[in-house]
């Protein structure tokens, strides 16, 4: 009798595990709620059991999720215009991009990075871009955009923290002449 209690008791926990769908599925920090499946009757299911109400949290962002969020965060407030466009900075292991851009033509004013000829001849082979170069792009930036005659331009860090070579290549920039 024992036995039969026993495995009666397996084959109910078999059915009513989380995987096999008791429970609709949950979205973020929500509880789990039963589904619109009929209840099963008292006299199968014994009297340990009971449903369980089931809280889980959605897991944290990488690091990559997290810029991204930032940037879009950032964008929906800044948009470039022909009197001040968007200066656009995009930072990746291996180099440095600057771009001044336009949004309302859509159209790129200017550009520098560290593949750039006069910049990658100027500065010296390391690993990947450092301080110094990034001086360099945001010096060659400004005088770029002073040649086309922009002198006012909105600062776009690309959901990147404002330090390091961010931060050496704005200031740059500011040296060169740009104001932001």
């Amino acid at each position: 009798m024992a036995s039969a209690v026993m495995a009666g008791a397996s084959a109910s926990m078999a059915s009513l595990s989380l995987r096999s769908s008791p429970f609709t599925e949950f979205n973020g920090l929500a509880a789990a709620t039963p589904s619109s499946h009929a209840p099963m009757p008292t006299s199968t299911r014994p009297a340990i059991l009971r449903e369980s109400l089931t809280i889980e949290a959605l897991k944290d962002q990488t690091r990559r999720e997290s810029l991204k969020s930032r940037h879009r965060r950032l964008r929906k407030k800044l948009s470039g215009t022909t009197e001040r466009p968007r200066l656009a900075v995009f930072r990746t292991n291996q180099h440095l991009y600057a771009q001044v851009i336009d949004d309302t033509k859509q159209h790129t004013l200017a550009a520098a990075s560290t593949l750039t000829k006069e910049i990658r001849e100027s500065i010296e082979d390391t690993a990947g871009p450092t301080i110094e170069s990034a001086k360099k792009v945001g010096e060659a930036i400004g005088k770029l955009c002073l040649e086309k005659g922009i002198s006012k331009v909105a600062f776009d860090r690309g959901g990147f923290v404002y330090h390091g070579r961010i931060k050496a290549l704005a200031d740059a920039a500011r040296e060169a002449g740009l104001d932001f």
